[in-house]
This record gives C-alpha cells, sequence and structure tokens, in this order.
C-alpha cells in the first residue's frame, strides 16, 4: 500500500512512496542520496526535494519521499519528508 506524506505534493511522475535512509548530502552543492529501505537502490535528490522549505538534511535521517523520472530518464527521489 502507498502512503504519501502530509503536506507532500503527488507528482504526476509518481511512481511509488518509500522510506529510507539519506546516505549522502553536500550543503555546499545541494545534492544527496537516499538508500532506499525497500529494496537498497540508492537514489538521487536535490534540495528543492526536501518538503517544507527547508533545504538542508543531515545524513542518516530517516525520510518518506516519492520517485520520480528525472531529467535523464532515471529515478529521483522527491518531497523527502523527515520521519521521527
Amino acid at each position: 500500500m502507498s502512503e504519501v506524506a502530509p503536506g507532500a505534493t503527488v507528482d504526476p511522475g509518481l511512481l511509488w512512496t518509500r522510506r529510507g535512509v539519506v546516505s549522502a548530502f553536500s550543503d555546499e552543492e545541494g545534492i544527496g542520496e537516499v538508500t532506499d529501505g525497500g529494496d537498497g537502490r540508492v537514489h538521487p535528490f536535490h534540495c528543492t526535494a526536501i518538503a517544507g522549505g527547508s533545504r538542508r538534511i543531515a545524513p542518516g535521517t530517516a525520510v518518506s519521499f516519492v520517485l520520480v523520472a528525472g531529467h535523464l530518464g532515471e529515478l529521483e527521489a522527491r518531497d523527502l519528508v523527515p520521519l521521527g
């Protein structure tokens, strides 16, 4: 069953909602990676994908997120919402 985090927008390119952990994030570049808790795959994200207007998130933060097709056709994480 898919869940959409409260306050998150549903992108027309939504594939499914997942849970995972932020495995890397660069404040300087504004890009990071989230490791999917379901299959262990690593997906990139941009700081604008963090829900709630924050542009920073600490590695190790548990999050819910959605996967969408990115600009180059690869899956990207969006609507990252910290859990807990």
